[in-house]
Order: structure tokens, then sequence, then C-alpha cells
């Protein structure tokens, strides 16, 4: 096999950052997976070079112009800049694929503008890319291993790929790890319900944590595990025999379920600074809050009360949400909501709308078979700037009111001060204060508003969320070559109208 110069691009973010928030969290939104590919094609021997898209920098020249063969690892949030990207550098001669959860979970679409479009990815599937690498076109080549890779390049390979990343981030400063891949509950909206739960070697986590402590004073860690946790006893453990008291941060998603006394105790000796559980609805997914069958207000008390528990432990908590399922009927499950923000001033609420990611899940082809997907463009599916399914119980006008005002509730003045003073120290205090005044907050408020307005005076708007046309309205296009800049230009033809009804 001939020394190929290979690019590895991870698509952080699908457009310049405008806000203080990403200016300062982009850089930890870094994906692990990209550099596994680097580190992969490394060990085969190649020269790599590695660029991780944050928003500070141009996507095209953070790589060299003449490569052989590019990867590109993006969510569906960025696909069309990945589109314009590979367009661009397949004129150049470079062949490219695709990789990341938008070519798992939109194989067909991504095969129009890619050579090689990868779906569970191991260490055999890069090397058949490699050795391979000619193009593919018209329908590039779809490649997918049988399961997830039982085991990931070790932090001191993927290091060279990492420390670059981390010098962007003016403040926290995340170094991904996973302890386990797939996720033992079956969300019937999650794209980890239909991957098997996969946990990595304990002994290469506490060489992997020891690695950091010699290169960091405070080594700050985000684990990406779907769910963290789930083999509680030999997670902690690796990191107690690693990790002296004091010596690291840590961040997890994880489920209610996982958080009982004892574990947050544990948690927070080792520690733990964040933790980001998952509600989803007051009248659903009790299995992972721990709340069994209980339902509505009954559920929210109990939320509440275990909201309070886990910040006795660890400093910043998220209770994550999501609005529109179709468990959800009626003003009760917003107004449940700000009962909650009320009661649990703490926690930092993270508001989701129901999208269906392409085969991704099981529930999203079910979406399709009764006809509620909108052809929204993929640069706007990123679980807030649009809802692609329409809900069952709600017209448009009606939901976003009540979406409005909850967000309105959830980031006024009033409860945004309540949420300062009930954190404890600095830092959960103004990130909390930073993500309510910036894009997640208040921001988000005003783009809400701009939609309902727009559903009721712009009539093209309006048809396609009815489902009448399909046609991309105005404000999307505007705002799609708004973020793509000079790429705009280099959008495949039809590429704008890959959209994200594209699932059977």
């Amino acid at each position: 096999m001939r020394r190929l110069r290979i690019g590895v691009l991870d698509l952080a973010t699908n457009a310049p950052i405008r806000n203080l928030y990403g200016r300062l969290m982009n850089a930890n939104l870094a994906s692990i997976m990209p550099q596994a590919v680097a580190a992969w094609c490394e060990q085969a021997g190649h020269e790599v070079c590695f660029a991780c898209y944050t928003g500070l920098q141009s996507p095209v020249q953070a790589l060299p112009q003449s490569l052989d063969l590019l990867f590109i690892s993006a969510f569906t949030q960025a696909a069309q800049l990945a589109y314009a990207l590979s367009n661009l550098f397949r004129r150049r001669g470079t062949v490219v694929a695709l990789g990341g959860p938008h070519a798992r979970s939109y194989p067909e679409d991504a095969s129009k503008y890619f050579d090689y479009v990868l779906g569970l990815t191991d260490r055999a599937i890069i090397l058949e890319v490699l050795q391979d690498c000619s193009p593919h076109r018209p329908s590039g080549a779809y490649l997918s291993a049988s399961r997830q890779p039982d085991e990931l390049p070790a932090v001191a390979e993927r290091w060279k790929f990492i420390e670059p990343t981390l010098a962007c981030a003016p403040l926290v400063k995340l170094v991904p790890m996973l302890s386990s891949l797939g996720c033992p509950y079956t969300c019937s909206f999650c794209i980890d319900s239909v991957v098997p739960y996969h946990p990595f070697r304990t002994q290469q986590i506490v060489e992997d944590l020891r690695f950091l402590l010699r290169k960091l004073r405070r080594p700050q860690v985000a684990w990406h595990d779907p769910n963290f946790g789930v083999r509680f006893d030999e997670i902690m453990a690796a990191i107690e025999e690693a990790v002296p008291p004091g010596r690291m941060e840590f961040g997890a998603e994880s489920s209610l379920s996982l958080l009982s006394e004892s574990h947050l105790t544990r948690m927070a000796k080792v520690g733990f600074k964040a933790l980001l559980p998952g509600v989803e609805s007051w009248f659903a997914h009790g299995e992972k809050s721990k709340t069994g069958s209980l339902s509505g207000f009954d559920k929210v008390k109990q939320v509440s009360e275990h909201a309070a528990l886990i910040l006795r432990s660890v400093p910043y908590l998220q209770t994550n949400f999501v609005l529109g399922l179709d468990s959800d009927e009626g003003p009760l499950p917003f107004e449940l909501t700000k009962r909650f923000v009320d009661m649990t001033p703490g926690a930092f609420p993270g508001y989701s709308l129901l999208t269906a990611y392409g085969r991704a899940a099981p529930q999203n082809l079910e979406f399709q078979r009764e006809g509620r997907l909108i052809p929204f463009p993929f640069h706007v599916l990123n679980n807030n700037h649009a809802m692609n399914v329409r809900p069952r119980h709600y017209s448009w006008p009606d939901f976003y009111d009540r979406v409005i005002d909850l967000t309105n509730h959830s980031f006024s003045l009033r409860t945004v001060a309540r949420r300062f003073r009930a954190a404890r120290t600095a830092l959960p205090r103004w990130m909390n204060f930073v993500r309510a005044v910036s894009s997640e907050g208040r921001g988000r408020l005003r783009y809400y508003r701009t939609v309902r307005r727009l559903l009721d005076t712009d009539r093209s708007l309006r048809r396609f969320f009815d489902g009448e046309t399909a046609d991309v309205p105005a404000f999307y296009v505007h705002r799609i070559r708004r973020d793509l800049g000079p790429l705009w230009e280099l959008l495949p033809a039809g590429a704008l109208s890959s959209a994200s009804t594209l699932c059977l």
C-alpha cells in the first residue's frame, strides 16, 4: 500500500461563532471517533493532518490543499457544510469519506456526495478504505461494521489530535473520553437505543487517566458515554485507582436511575463536577428517571427531590427534556416543566424539540410511515432550530406558543437570578448565566418568536410546516447561505433540498 496524505476533519459546528457561549464551549464539542480514525491511519503508516472545526477558523484553511484522502465526521446539522467541502476537495482530486452520526442516519443521501459513507466504524473498516482509496461515483460505497469497535486508540495515541483542539478553548478545556459504547435503555427516539451496550477495558481507562495527569495540571474530562455508569462499581474503581483525590474533574451524561445517594457520594469524592441526566417527559420514560409508573406532578416532585440530592454532591446539573413527544398533550406538560424549574432553581433546563434523524432510531421510521416528517434542510436539525416531526396533539402555532412561554419562563430575569444564586460555586454560576443570556436561553427565545411570527405572516413557511410543499422557505435558505458563506457556492446541485424526511 502506498503512503497516503490523509486529512481528518471533525465538524464540531456548522457555522462561524456568533455568540459568547460558542466561543467558550465549541472546542469542547470535539468527537472521539475522528481522533481514533486519525490514529488508525497513522498506525497504518500514512501521513495525517487533523483539524477540528469550531467556528473560529475556516475549515478549508485548516487542511492542506493537496490530499489523497479526506475523512469528514459530521452530525446532521453540519451535513450541508460537509457536502460543500466534499465537492471542493473532490474537484481537487481528493477521495472523500463521510463518517459520524449523519452517515449512520442518512447513508443513501450522503452516498450522492461522498466516495465512501461509513456507518458503524472500526479499524478494519478504515483499513478497507485505505486499501482501496479510489473514487466511487456517482454513488459512494457504503461500509459498516457489524458492531461498534471493541476498543479505541488510547488517549496517548490521540493526544496529538486532542491537544490543538483544547488550545482553542479559552476557559473550560474538556478532554473527551469513553468508558463504554451503546446503551441498555430503549428510548425509541435515540440513536444509541439500537446499539448493544459494550464497556471498554477498565485497565485502558486507568492508563488513559494516568496519562492525562502527566500532561495536564488539573485535567477536565467529559465522558461521552451515551449513559455513563451502567457498570458503576467497575468504572468508579478504575477512576479511584488512577486519580488521586482532587487531581481531576469529570462531567457525564447519565440517567437518574443510576444516580443514587451512595453513587453520588462516591462520584463527588473522585471529582465529578457536572451531570446531565435525561428526564425527557413527565408522562413517559420513567425507567430512565427512576420514577417507574409515576407521571404528572407526582413525577415532577420526585425528580425535583432527586435533583436537589444531586446538587448536594455535584455542583452543576443540567436536566434534559424533549418537547413535542407523542405522550404530551395540551398545556399540562409545559406547565409541569415550569413548576419543575421553579422548584429546582439550581438545575439548568436543557430543552430539545423532537427530531427524527433518518433511520437512526426505530421511532423515526414510524414517523415516516405516518407521513409526519417535514423536509427541513439538514443544516437546521440541531434539536432546537427545527422540529421535523409534525406534533400529534398540537397545531404548529399552539406548539410554538407553548415552547415560547416555557422558554421565556425558564430564562426570565427572575429565574436566571434564582439559578445564579442557587449555584454553590463560581464556574457553575457563571456558566448558567452565560448560557441563559446567549444562544441557549434568550437567543433561542428570539428565534422561536421569529418562527412563530412567520407561521402567521409567511404563507410559504406555513405551507412547508403543514406538509403542503417541499420548497424550502426563504427564511431557512437565507440562514444556510449566511452560515456557509463562500462555501454556499460549492453546495452540490440538489444538496439544499436534501432533507430530513429521507429514511426508508
